[in-house]
């Protein structure tokens, strides 16, 4: 008989964490073992089950990640730049598979991440629903059919809380988009215009943020041509897609 996985959240006191959690115990084969939030929070010494609205699971929310990490098979992060940059770290001392599912890291903070990645699986991504897996690879596809008669633009809407703008699923689409064209994303990019700022570009990728309300993740790349437009779009309803996604890859 094969052990259920044992599986970590940090911050798990969070939307995404609260969803996580609910996410495990819903799913055959794996378990909550673990969470964290930083000192100070109101979650710490809280039951897991409680802060995501279920019966109690015995198991406590704690503020020492390197001892909770330690104690499962995977962690499942869903947090701030800084803090994956650190839980990676922690992940690859413990021997502990890390599903990262963060936005908006810089440089440092991605290296530290690929480190972790020489010693333990780590399963990143900017969005983890299938829909946006599949829209990623149709934005390469189309990008690559219609060639640079076509102005590429991103539109990405999410709730007014976010931090990181663009988006790390628009960066990943203007990537795919880029990567069909053959050309670096760094070196057509144009994220936000504002004033006079003269004609397009030819060849631009452009970006365009919206912020507002409870919106969970919209994004539509746009393919415009004379004459015709051609848009795919890409809508999350719940925040459940990513959560069951992310439990999936840790029991892969």
């Amino acid at each position: 008989m094969v052990d259920d996985l044992k599986i970590g959240v940090v911050g798990c006191a969070g939307r995404m964490g609260q969803m996580v959690i609910r996410q495990i115990t819903e799913t055959e084969g794996c378990v909550v073992a673990g969470g964290t939030e930083p000192a100070g929070n109101a979650a710490v010494g809280v039951d897991l089950g409680v802060l995501a609205g279920l019966d109690p699971l015995g198991v406590a929310a704690t503020d020492d990640p390197a001892a909770m990490i330690a104690a499962v098979d995977a962690v499942i992060d869903f947090t701030i730049p800084a803090a994956t940059a650190e839980h990676a770290r922690l992940a690859a001392q413990a021997e502990a598979v890390l599903v990262a599912g963060t936005t908006g890291l810089d440089a440092e903070q991605e290296d530290a991440v690929t480190r972790a990645a020489r010693h333990v699986p780590v399963i990143r991504a900017p969005n983890f629903s299938i829909g946006v897996t599949l829209l990623l690879a149709l934005t390469e596809q189309v990008a690559g059919i219609l060639g640079p008669d076509y102005d590429i633009e991103i539109v990405e809407m999410h709730h007014r809380h976010k931090v990181d703008a663009p988006s790390g699923t628009a960066i990943g689409l203007g990537e795919a988009a880029a990567a069909g064209r053959g050309v670096a994303l760094e070196a057509v990019k144009k994220s936000g215009r504002d004033g006079h700022t003269g004609a397009r570009a030819a060849g631009e990728i452009g970006f365009a943020t919206l912020r507002g309300g409870d919106v969970v993740g919209d994004h539509t790349v746009v393919f415009a041509g004379d004459g015709e437009r051609l848009e795919l779009t890409h809508k999350a309803a719940s925040r459940q897609v990513f959560a069951a996604a992310a439990v999936r890859a840790a029991l892969w």
